[in-house]
């Protein structure tokens, strides 16, 4: 009997031993599944970054990181206020000193034909224009860039069309036939504005031109298309 008490003492012991570890090892599992639940409700729950605090600080290289010898920001370029200025700028600051003549913008022939009455002195009064006898409905161009300021009937000419250029300067068609622009409108050299007409003061189709300059003073055409490097194919007005 003592024997068999022994036996069942010890049998008893080591169940119970392994009954503890079980129930440890259960334990710790657990707290290891909770503490896991738990650090990923954490994870989840946590706040978003904060993309415009990292954007709002500027990056900046260390100083001895920075090449040496680095040339120094362009300055901001100036307000332009006009092309043909900005132009003339440019070409003396490549050529200080020198005598080139500045940019001028485009300038064209008005119209083709021959020259029939010249600027100045006609049949005892001042003929204020030149005239270019042409077919009956040869285009007429824009003389150089503007603003159409008269389109329409006009005393002695019948029908005219003036255009304000960029520089001030106002050409003057007279005589025509038909004219293809409004009061208003922007052209270009070369435009067509108008065709040549018998309307008007008129002894034949032609064209009437006449050239102003800014401050109101009735200039020659022939020199001022000349002074504008323009090469007209129609000659010399026969003498009067």
């Amino acid at each position: 009997m003592g024997t068999l008490r022994r036996t069942f003492n010890r049998s008893s012991s080591i169940t119970t031993a392994r009954r503890l570890k079980g129930a440890t090892v259960a334990v710790a599992t657990g707290a290891i599944l909770v503490g896991g639940m738990q650090l990923g409700s954490a994870t989840a729950t946590a706040a978003p970054i904060d993309h415009q605090a990292f954007a709002a600080v500027p990056f900046q290289l260390p100083q001895e990181l920075l090449p040496q010898g680095a040339p120094a920001a362009p300055a901001p370029l100036p307000e332009i206020t006009g092309a043909q200025q900005w132009v003339n700028d440019q070409l003396r600051a490549l050529n200080p000193g020198g005598s080139a003549a500045p940019f001028k913008a485009r300038t064209v022939q008005p119209v083709s034909g021959v020259m029939t009455s010249g600027y100045g002195a006609r049949w005892g009064s001042h003929h204020g224009g030149i005239d270019i006898g042409a077919n009956l409905g040869t285009p007429i161009m824009s003389a150089a860039n503007g603003e159409v300021i008269s389109a329409g009937p006009a005393s002695g000419f019948g029908l005219w069309v003036r255009v304000r250029h960029d520089d001030g300067t106002v050409t003057v068609y007279g005589h025509v036939n038909e004219y293809t622009v409004n009061v208003g409108q922007r052209v270009e050299a070369g435009q067509q504005i108008a065709t040549v007409g018998n309307r008007g003061q008129s002894t034949g189709p032609h064209l009437h031109f006449e050239v102003w300059d800014a401050n109101g003073v009735q200039l020659d055409p022939s020199e001022w298309l000349a002074a504008n490097g323009v090469a007209v194919t129609w000659g010399s007005a026969p003498a009067a």
